[in-house]
This record gives structure tokens, C-alpha cells and sequence, in this order.
């Protein structure tokens, strides 16, 4: 067993994602759309298809696992999983066909973990930072400088809002000023409760909208994540690009450079999210980032393995 790596595994609404790393030279990241939050708003279930999905993937991950003899492993499920009805049927087989236990986190637990992430490498007298990651079914605010110092998890995602607003193809202008106004509600809500998370210093965006915005922003015929991480996002590009994405029909939208067509069918709905966000403070730019939940994680086991050496 290789004592100085260790494994992450988030399972998100959209996408499956893999980090194995020693936290300096060995970076290894494997993701797949998987879909797992499809149709979860609607029935309340994961379907047997979503579920089996995960788990030939997670073997998938398996394999890479047992191949760098990765002795610590961390398997985590959000949104999809948080909200489903049959979330233990779920955690038995992923369990099984990853061998590691996988157990769900919590929405304040990946709000702080996507800031400890994202801002890990960052200077905090540059803050404070708010980080923004918005995934399939959900989406985590956090706001600090080196530690995250208020958080919120909210039912808004990609998945989420592409099957409860956004029927047409392309979506119909009021089907997606519906999705904007309800986003802006819940940014009313943080306002009330939590008012000091919209008055951060720097946006950072997080998670596969956001870097999807900005790759086709940038035009990548091929994606490359050194060109995404610490990419400024401008609010005039993001209305540039949602503009550009929700007026196409989704046959249309697949030869988008930049983006991955497995992710077409809901990337509309998640730039609803983004578009929202800066509309509603007034954001002019976002630091989009690659680093997020699964190097929170990973951050955190690493300095709990050298503090067990230490000891």
C-alpha cells in the first residue's frame, strides 16, 4: 500500500470524478458524466439505470485505486443522493462495486470543502473570497478568507433546473427568466440570513458550469485544464456565452468547442445559476477555478495522515 497517497471519490448529480493524489507531484483526476440526479426532482428515486452507471465507473475507479495501491479512500454522494428515497439502495451497491465504504455529505460539508479547495492556494488578503460551485442538483456558497466563515447549500442545479424549468429546445425566454427569478430568490434569502456572503472581495466559481463557460469562452477544441484554472471569467463573457447557448437547439449546442456534449442537455440550466449570481451582486468577474470539493477532501486527509506519522 502506498502510504502517501490518497483517493477521492465525489459523486455528484451529473458527474462522477476521481482525484488520487500525494498532494505534490502525483495528480491523477478521471471523471464521467454519469447523471445520476436524472429525474430525482420528479420520482424522488435514483433509477436502476443511474445507480448502475455509478457503479461500473466506481469499478472503474477501482481498478486505478488498487493499481497505485492506494491505502486511504474517501467517497462522498451530495445532491442526487441526499434527496433520494432510495439513497440506501444506492450506498449498499456503490460500496460493493468500489469495495470502500461511500457515504453521503452533507450540504454544508461541501460548501466548506469547495472553499477550502478552491482557495487553498490563494492569498488571503486578496479576500474575502465567495465560492460558488454549482452542480447538478445543488449549489454551495461559502465566504471567507482562509477558512470558510458562512456557507450555504441550495436547491438549485444544472439537472435540477433543466427539468423543472427548461422543457423546450431551445428553452423558451420565459422559461428561462422563470429559472433566473427563482435563482434570485434564493439570493434573497441568503441576503437576509447570511448578508455578509454577498459582499465578498473575488467571485470563484468551481465545478463543471462553470469551467464549461469558461472553455467555451476560450474555445478549446480540446479541454485543457492549465487554460481553465485561475481563468477570469468576465460577466459580460458569461451573458455572452449563456446567450449563445440558450438560444441554440441542443442538436446545435453539441458543436459548441469547449463544450463536453455529454454535458449539452444542461448546461443551460447552470449558466440560469451563474448569470444569476452576477446579476444579483452585481459581480463584474469570476475566478474560475479547478481546484474544489475533491482537493478540500484530499487536503484533509493528507494532513491527518502526516499528523498520525508525526505522532
Amino acid at each position: 500500500m502506498n502510504s502517501e497517497l490518497v483517493a477521492v471519490i465525489d459523486c455528484g448529480s451529473n458527474t462522477t470524478r476521481l482525484l488520487i493524489t500525494d498532494g505534490s507531484g502525483v495528480d491523477i483526476r478521471v471523471q464521467k458524466i454519469t447523471g445520476l440526479g436524472r429525474g430525482v426532482g420528479v420520482s424522488g428515486r435514483l433509477t436502476e439505470a443511474g445507480i448502475k452507471r455509478v457503479c461500473d465507473t466506481f469499478s472503474e475507479f477501482r481498478e486505478l485505486i488498487e493499481h497505485h495501491k492506494v491505502q486511504w479512500v474517501r467517497a462522498v454522494g451530495t445532491s442526487a443522493v441526499r434527496d433520494a428515497l432510495n439513497q440506501s439502495t444506492f450506498i449498499d451497491a456503490a460500496s460493493v462495486a468500489l469495495n470502500a465504504k461511500v457515504e453521503i455529505l452533507s450540504g454544508d460539508l461541501e460548501a466548506k470543502y469547495s472553499f477550502l479547495g478552491a482557495t487553498a492556494d490563494l492569498d488571503p488578503s486578496s479576500g474575502p473570497y465567495l465560492v460558488v460551485d454549482i452542480g447538478g442538483g445543488s449549489t454551495e456558497f461559502a465566504y471567507g478568507r482562509n477558512e470558510p466563515l458562512a456557507w450555504r447549500s441550495v436547491d438549485m442545479g444544472a439537472v435540477r433546473y433543466t427539468e423543472q424549468y427548461l422543457g423546450s429546445d431551445p428553452p423558451r425566454p420565459e422559461e428561462l427568466g422563470a429559472a433566473i427569478q427563482v435563482a434570485r430568490l434564493h439570493l434573497d434569502d441568503i441576503d437576509r440570513e447570511q448578508p455578509q456572503i454577498g459582499r465578498a472581495s473575488q467571485l470563484i466559481g468551481v465545478a463543471g458550469t462553470v469551467t464549461s463557460i469558461a472553455a467555451v469562452e476560450l474555445g478549446l477544441q480540446d479541454y485543457k485544464r492549465e487554460m481553465i484554472d485561475k481563468f477570469l471569467l468576465k460577466r459580460s463573457a458569461a451573458e455572452d456565452v449563456f446567450r449563445t447557448l440558450a438560444t441554440e437547439s441542443l442538436e446545435d449546442r453539441l458543436h459548441n468547442p469547449g463544450l463536453d456534449p455529454k454535458r449539452a442537455g444542461v448546461i443551460v440550466g447552470g449558466c440560469c445559476i451563474l448569470v444569476a449570481v452576477m446579476r444579483h451582486w452585481e459581480i463584474d468577474d469570476c475566478l474560475v477555478r479547478e481546484r474544489d470539493l475533491l482537493d478540500g477532501i484530499a487536503d484533509e486527509m493528507l494532513n491527518a495522515n502526516q499528523t498520525s506519522e508525526d505522532g
